[in-house]
């Protein structure tokens, strides 16, 4: 399955808009209101969306504290060095040329009884409708002796900005034949692929520099993880006695680390003084969403699958990482995909617009080596209670160079047409 810039913007974009008919607001005097919360891959989208395919009729207004966003998707790429930093960060200006109000503070909690949003400064906004975005937070004791003082000496960079130069910065003063560990997150996570792509871009970075005597040890609390034969041929070709995966049946788990001295102890052997060591944590819904009472015991939202909206609210959706997306990864690309779904049903309870069933797709691609990509994704739809993939796909070991290559071609085209149907 290839998808082209064209094919995104125009294909998937086409799936949710939804013909606007001739009908009044239905909700009180003057325009509905929309506020979003959260401006990232999900929150951006619906936002941009009800507000350009409403034509003015939505009052929408995007809450959000930082002025520009930095993408978490491709920041693998940005530490392989095939990216920029700068490339990594997008504008919020398309969002205020298609008629989004930005507020550019925290929300700090939802009254739902008034439905209202507050935000940092005291004051509330109003909405008719809701829809989060917060994204995930990080469970900062899920790691033995690792916290949030401990972040800028063993970084975790899954929340992408400072975090990701960081890392960089980590990675690049790694002395050949030094030791890298990463701690890769449990079940469910932002971006299943996402910590073995990292260990490639790694990899990747130490060889190219003149640091092939390095070595770069995976702890896994899970026995497997997406793509992995990909990721394991990978290895083996282009960066073989680097890269080493440990499952918890090999490690015996993981007993604690000490960022002060460099040293990760599993229940099979003893780590120290490694030169860098990547905690990804395990991780939940946004605190907003929590907070609000929207997730259930998972610390993440269950959604209705046919429209994205809370099973705890029906005025609210939540779409993105946040929500339990039943088959869907948590992924930008999914975020994006539930976020038009979201934007049409909002769009139909404020001004009584078409609604089309709701249909939903993935795609996550992962660089490997220079011009070896892999991909995998599907197409979902709501079923048995649930968002349940109906079709699937995934790219196959031993394919060659020249698709592995237009495989990494369509990734940078995706990217540049998921960062335009974002924000503009």
């Amino acid at each position: 399955m290839t998808i082209s810039r064209r094919q995104f913007v125009g294909g998937a974009g086409a799936l949710a808009v939804a013909t606007v008919l001739a009908a009044p607001p239905v909700l009180g005097q003057g325009k509905p209101r929309l506020v979003v919360v959260g401006g990232g891959a999900g929150g951006a989208t619906v936002a941009r969306y009800v507000a350009k395919d409403s034509a003015g009729a939505i009052d929408v207004t995007l809450v959000e504290p930082a002025r520009t966003y930095v993408t978490c998707f491709h920041s693998n790429l940005f530490l392989g060095g095939f990216k920029s930093f700068e490339s990594l960060v997008q504008s919020y200006d398309g969002l205020a040329r298609a008629g989004v109000t930005l507020n550019h503070q925290a929300a700090t909690a939802i009254d739902r009884d008034k439905k209202e949003v507050i935000l940092a400064d005291g004051s509330r906004l109003p909405y008719d409708r809701l829809v989060l975005s917060p994204g995930i937070d990080l469970k900062y004791d899920s790691v033995p002796g690792w916290g949030k003082e401990a972040e800028e000496i063993m970084p975790h960079a899954w929340k992408a900005g400072p975090q990701t130069r960081l890392l960089k910065a980590r990675l690049d003063a790694v002395p050949d034949g030094g030791l890298v560990v990463m701690i890769a997150p449990p079940n469910p996570f932002r971006c299943p692929p996402g910590p073995y792509e990292r260990a490639s871009m790694m990899a990747h970075v130490l060889k190219t520099t003149g640091r092939g005597k390095a070595k770069i040890i995976i702890l896994d609390p899970k026995e497997k993880f997406s793509k992995q034969g990909l990721f394991q041929e990978g290895w083996e070709r282009h960066y073989p006695g680097m890269v080493e995966w440990m499952a918890p049946s090999i490690s015996e788990g993981l007993k604690s680390v000490d960022p002060n001295t460099g040293t990760v102890v599993t229940g099979f052997e003893t780590y120290r003084n490694a030169a860098l060591v990547n905690v990804i944590p395990a991780q939940m819904a946004g605190a907003i969403a929590r907070n609000a009472g929207l997730a259930n015991a998972s610390g993440y939202c269950p959604v209705n699958p046919d429209n994205m909206a809370s099973q705890m609210d029906s005025a609210i959706f939540v779409v993105g990482d946040a929500a339990i997306p039943g088959d869907m990864p948590k992924s930008a690309f999914a975020a994006n995909s539930q976020a038009k779904v979201a934007a049409m049903a909002v769009r139909a309870a404020l001004l009584g617009a078409r609604a089309f069933p709701a249909r939903y797709a993935n795609t996550c691609w992962s660089l490997i080596d220079t011009d070896d990509a892999v991909k995998v994704g599907g197409r979902y739809a709501p079923a048995d209670g649930k968002i349940k993939e109906v079709e699937g796909f995934i790219s196959q070991t031993g394919e060659t160079a020249e698709l592995r290559r237009k495989t990494q071609e369509e990734n940078l085209g995706w990217y540049a047409g998921i960062t335009a149907d974002i924000f503009g």
